[in-house]
């Protein structure tokens, strides 16, 4: 006697899905069916939708500013909120820039700006080997250049001193708040993606307290933080001598935090270099 196949219609699988709790049960169907190259490979991607894994780590990409960005397992997934700092920096870049992207993840914020504004000199660097692979396959194709290692640590020290836009959207999260997270991001997206620390600014002052030595003068440092977090990484930044502002988006729930390197803090980098 033959085994029934599973069925693989999108009715049953959108049934299927919104059984396993996913919101969006009939746009997530779409994208699976999308991807998938064969009846095993749908099922298997159904499966692991069904049981909890992120759908960009299922599909293998996100959705971010118009883009498609690559998203392997384990990598942070970029967030639809993250779309108002690119916007931000957008609004705010000098024609011929050079930016960089820390932290990087997969790469999504640089190639986002990249593709926004002409003539980019872009840079991304991240800590997690398993970032760097999958920001290579989104950065290197929009003309950029990824390193590995600890924030600035594996930069090319040519760019000291010229970084007009430095995007750094650092892990913000409590470390006692990881825990409160959706099992999406606890349990497949990278801790160091996530984990800011005691207070959950521990590597945003990392960030800070060298941000001055790497930006161009009048350059940006644009990161994102939570609404309740918000006056206290203003003090942190403006503690580094940067002029920093908040800027809110409420389409997207987004709290961007834009702080300048002025002339005369220009000016104490330079000598101290």
């Amino acid at each position: 006697m033959s085994v029934p196949s599973l069925d693989q219609s999108e009715s049953a699988i959108v049934a299927r899905l919104r059984a396993a709790g996913c919101v969006f049960a009939e746009e997530e169907a779409q994208m699976i069916m999308s991807a998938a190259g064969s009846p095993a490979d749908l099922e298997d991607m159904v499966e692991r939708r069904a049981v909890g894994l992120p759908l960009e780590h299922v599909v293998g990409y996100a959705e971010f500013c118009g883009l498609r960005i690559e998203v392997d397992a384990e990598v942070f997934v970029p967030r639809r909120r993250t779309e108002a700092l690119v916007q931000q920096a957008a609004a705010l870049a000098p024609s011929r820039a050079v930016v960089v992207d820390l932290c990087c993840g997969s790469g999504a914020l640089g190639v986002a700006l990249a593709a926004a504004l002409d003539e980019v000199e872009l840079h991304a660097a991240d800590v997690d080997p398993a970032a760097v692979r999958c920001a290579r396959r989104n950065v290197i194709p929009a003309g950029g250049e990824v390193y590995e290692g600890d924030l600035f640590e594996p930069l090319p020290v040519g760019l000291k001193g010229r970084v007009d836009v430095l995007l750094s959207n650092v892990p913000y999260v409590p470390t006692v708040e990881i825990e409160l997270l959706p099992a999406e991001a606890r349990e497949y997206e990278a801790r160091v993606a996530l984990d800011g620390g005691v207070d959950g600014l521990e590597v945003l002052r990392r960030v800070v307290a060298e941000a001055s030595q790497w930006l161009a003068p009048g350059g940006i440092l644009l990161f994102e933080t939570s609404e309740r977090q918000a006056d206290q990484a203003i003090a942190a930044v403006t503690g580094a001598g940067l002029p920093a502002r908040v800027v809110t988006d409420d389409e997207l729930d987004a709290t961007v935090i834009v702080a300048t390197r002025s002339g005369a803090e220009a000016a104490e980098a330079d000598e101290a270099r």
